[in-house]
């Protein structure tokens, strides 16, 4: 347990719905609002990476949880090396679970989600997203490679087409540190990962995934924060994932240079600590305002 800004930080286990355990960090203080919010990482990205964000949305009042996928960080094994896991089960169980942890231990709270890239891809895979009361996802996109901009194109074609599963065959994982990608992915999810951005409907296309119907579950308000000059996530590719959540409230924010002040905004910058005063104040102020604690006190 540490203690920092008057906040407590302790890291913990959380089990998958399949009882897989994934590590994870919860962050809480004396102010808090009686709300929670999980925050879901980017592929191959460590849930320390949110730290910064993650305390910051706790010193707001809000409890916070951030976690590890199965395969990545605290939660993978000794060796990748023949772990079978795919990128489904991200959403389906490592999300899905996490759910099931906080309103098991916080029943009368509303959860809200905070995801990036990957995260709002595989949200909609989990059976118990209704419960979810409001979603801010960061630069999440569909990962088709004929929705990149053309000069990109035939670079994630190749990434889709040959390099991930050349790669992920003759390693035996995805080896992504050696290409500056985030952490090695297990096979499973990089094999997984890459069919969907071959396929024009992504993890909506033509896969055996019954639980792709989830999507239409979710009814609650998202927003989308979209950087027009992401090579991770072009506008279109944002704009397709949002037609995917075809039920839900959705709204989508434009980080152009008149918002953000700056035309070289990528793909991480959101979780900056450069934005606290901009892009986290006003990410903390959309989720009180849709806190079921500001609602009690209205009626």
């Amino acid at each position: 347990m540490v203690q920092e800004e008057n906040l407590e930080i302790k890291n913990i286990k959380i089990p998958a719905t399949d009882g897989y355990q994934l590590g994870a960090t919860l962050f809480s203080s004396d102010n808090a609002n009686g709300d929670v919010i999980m925050i879901s990482c980017a592929t191959g990205v460590l849930r320390k990476f949110y730290h910064r964000y993650a305390a910051y949305l706790a010193g707001e009042g809000f409890t916070v949880v951030t976690y590890d996928y199965r395969g990545i960080g605290e939660s993978k094994p000794l060796t990748l090396n023949k772990f079978k896991a795919f990128m489904h089960e991200w959403g389906e169980k490592d999300m899905a679970g996490v759910i099931n942890w906080i309103t098991g231990n916080y029943p009368d709270s509303a959860i809200f989600a905070v995801g990036h890239s990957v995260a709002g891809q595989v949200m909609g895979l989990a059976q118990n997203n209704a419960r979810i009361d409001a979603m801010l996802l960061v630069a999440s996109q569909s990962g088709y490679w004929g929705l990149w901009p053309w000069h990109q194109r035939y670079f994630i074609w190749l990434f889709w087409y040959v390099a991930v599963p050349f790669l992920s065959i003759f390693w035996s994982y995805f080896p992504a540190k050696i290409l500056g990608l985030g952490e090695n992915l297990p096979a499973g999810v990089a094999l997984e990962w890459a069919s969907w951005g071959r396929d024009q409907k992504y993890v909506l296309g033509n896969n055996r995934l019954t639980t792709k119907e989830n999507f239409k579950k979710f009814s609650a308000p998202i927003r989308f924060y979209c950087g027009p000059r992401d090579a991770f996530a072009p506008e279109k590719s944002v704009d397709e994932l949002m037609t995917f959540y075809g039920n839900a409230s959705n709204t989508k924010i434009l980080l152009n240079k008149e918002k953000v002040k700056t035309s070289h905004f990528g793909h991480f910058d959101f979780f900056r600590e450069k934005f606290k005063e901009m892009l986290w104040q006003e990410s903390a102020d959309w989720f009180k305002e849709n806190s079921l604690t500001e609602i009690r006190e209205v009626l």
